[in-house]
């Protein structure tokens, strides 16, 4: 078994305490922007062993009576139907898709504001369907010189023209389906409408990473730049927190660069800056609840090698360049760890030079390695998963769990029906199939028992997989990695 590391219910009760105090401090009204992933975190769980990835929306759910959910999204990224990586889905569709996620745990989704707003068509046009959906949805529009022409910026012709949001509730989590879509601005424009209808409202700064209270170098805030590499975000000392309390905080730039601003414009709307520094905006407490600092720092450096290997087949695919590999590569050095870390890498390659096909390994919990080969049957992928279902249910390597009789006319289906070229089984077909010998086989349905065992275990495969290869391995709840190169020299790869 992984070592656990963080207190996930020390973690919801201080996050939850935590904000209540932060409520306190304002006219009972508190605008609170929320970085990063409210479902599913599971980088967070990754780097910090012990932490559920749903821990951010149970500490929300502590506060349900007093809380309500505001959506933002750039009317740019409605136009350009931006796509979000992880899921696969449009900006427009993960709205839809947050806004059930949180009605179905009972959180109030009050409203979506459209930001950035310059009568795109495809905004209009979800802006009629959200409305016919029966949601509140509201428009803010771009300012000219934003941010640094503050005296534009706070007037009436700046913030004053954006839409007005109704809420009801103390708290108010503004979130959205990705970076960049004016979640900031939407609550500091709420600010100046609520000074204006003289509610002394508040605002914070909710962000699980980089942790303001580890240090600058140590390997959870290193898996965070690592994550980010894409986004040019590097973490660095708070200047403003150490000038004002002798005392050394993690932010990371764009909060110390936007800092200077951001107390101009409270100045401007509220009179005076309720903060010295960007730390003392964040309201973030899981630096508290680090348990075992070497299990920690383990998970943490397997990360930042994880990372590494998206990045090099992220390059590969065209989706990022040479700096943002070299930028993983320097993390790597200075958490002190390499590709050799990650047992199951040597253990893929091994397998795939052997054969001299596309090979694929897994790590068990318990440090076991399993291999799977390519054969005219199944894929690597697909081969490596039934093999470690075997070993985890104690299955003889030679007994079939799938009987050949049944893998062929699924191959018949998908050659000569369906369109493909590749007669061998994916992950998800493969399951289906141990699922469909499940009810009639019973050393199927043992192996079928094994499947929530794989949740995070490591895998890596010797080529880059198919879309849905990946995606069954992550909803596996396995930590995958691949190295950078195709099965083919094809030029289109689904």
């Amino acid at each position: 078994m992984k070592a656990v590391g963080f207190d996930n219910e020390k973690y919801v009760r201080m996050q939850s305490e935590r904000i209540e105090e932060r409520i306190g401090q304002f006219d009972n009204k508190l605008y609170l922007e929320f970085g990063g992933k409210l479902f599913d975190d599971f980088h967070a769980s990754r780097v910090l062993p012990g932490f559920a990835p749903d821990s951010k929306v149970k500490m929300l759910l502590e506060l349900r009576d007093e809380a309500e959910i505001v959506i933002v999204i750039n009317a740019s990224d409605i136009e350009k139907n931006k796509v979000r990586g992880d899921l696969g889905i449009t900006y427009d569709l993960d709205v839809l898709r947050l806004i059930d996620a949180f009605r179905g745990i009972g959180l109030y989704v009050g409203s979506v504001v459209i930001s950035q707003y310059a009568s795109q068509p495809a905004a209009d046009a979800f802006k009629k369907r959200m409305e016919a959906l029966g949601v509140r949805t509201y428009i803010h529009y771009p300012i000219p010189g934003y941010p640094a022409n503050i005296p534009l910026i706070v007037s009436d012709e700046g913030y004053g023209k954006n839409e007005y949001i109704e809420t009801t509730r103390p708290l108010v989590v503004v979130t959205a389906p990705g970076p960049g879509s004016g979640k900031m601005a939407t609550c500091l424009s709420q600010l100046y409408h609520e000074y204006k209808r003289g509610v002394k409202a508040g605002y914070a700064k909710f962000e699980t990473f980089p942790i303001w209270n580890l240090p600058l170098k140590h390997p959870v805030n290193l898996a965070y730049e690592a994550a980010t590499a894409d986004l040019n975000d590097v973490n660095m000392i708070d200047p403003f927190h150490l000038e004002a309390y002798g005392e050394t905080t993690v932010n990371y730039n764009r909060d110390v660069e936007i800092f200077p601003v951001l107390s101009a414009m409270f100045e401007k709307i509220t009179g005076k800056c309720p903060y010295k520094s960007p730390t003392d905006m964040g309201v973030n407490m899981a630096g508290y609840c680090v348990t075992d600092e070497d299990a920690v720092c383990a998970a943490s450096r397997q990360e930042i090698v994880r990372r590494y290997y998206q990045a090099l087949c992220d390059q590969r695919q065209g989706r990022v360049d040479a700096e943002t590999v070299y930028k993983v590569e320097l993390l790597m050095n200075k958490a002190e760890v390499t590709p050799s870390d990650r047992r199951v890498i040597a253990a893929a390659l091994e397998r795939a030079q052997s054969t001299g096909m596309p090979a694929a390994a897994i790590e068990l919990c318990d440090g076991r390695i399993i291999t799977g080969k390519t054969s005219p049957l199944l894929g690597a992928s697909a081969a490596v998963l039934l093999n470690a279902l075997k070993v985890l249910g104690g299955i003889q390597h030679d007994i079939h769990l799938i009987s050949p009789i049944i893998i062929e006319p699924i191959q018949n289906l998908k050659t000569k029906h369906l369109g493909n070229h590749n007669p061998r089984l994916h992950t998800d077909e493969i399951l289906v199939a141990l699922s469909i010998c499940a009810a009639t086989n019973p050393t199927a349905e043992l192996a079928m028992k094994q499947l929530h065992k794989l949740r995070g275990c490591e895998a890596h495969s010797s080529v880059i997989l198919s879309h849905v290869d990946d995606s069954t391995f992550r909803k596996l709840g396995m930590n995958l990695t691949c190295e950078p190169q195709y099965q083919t020299k094809k030029l289109y790869h689904k």
